[in-house]
């Protein structure tokens, strides 16, 4: 079992940034991918990135690219993503997700991911 707890989240004015991160408990992780996903007000959870961290191989959505980035510190069992010039559009509750394996196939699909944190508000506000 893997035991998920995200942070980091809260109110901030759009063009400003959040660190969020996801302290993972019970496994080690270096043969896991680590998944962000959220979830806005009356819609799906949505992918945001991911990161293998037996490779360090990283993806991510189209609109988050060039703004937002997730790593990993392998010593503290914990998954980052830090997120600059936010965008209204990025409110959500944001989701730390994991599986196991080690390539990011279909790594954009929920159903794929093993373990889920208890999500984090991110609000941003224009």
């Amino acid at each position: 079992q893997v035991q998920l707890v995200e942070s980091g989240g809260g109110l901030v004015q759009a063009g400003g940034s959040l660190r969020l991160s996801c302290a993972a408990s019970g496994r080690t992780l270096s043969r896991f991918v680590m998944g962000w996903f959220r979830q806005a007000p009356g819609k799906e959870r949505d992918f945001v990135a991911a990161v293998s961290c037996s490779s360090g191989i990283t993806m991510y959505t189209d609109s988050v690219k060039g703004r937002f980035t997730i790593s990993k510190d392998d010593a503290k069992s914990t998954v980052y993503l830090q997120m600059n010039s936010l965008k209204s559009d990025d409110t959500a509750v944001y989701y730390c997700a994991a599986r196991e394996g080690v390539g990011l196939l279909r790594v954009r699909e929920r159903s794929r991911y093993d373990y889920w944190g208890q999500g984090t508000q991110v609000t941003v506000s224009s």
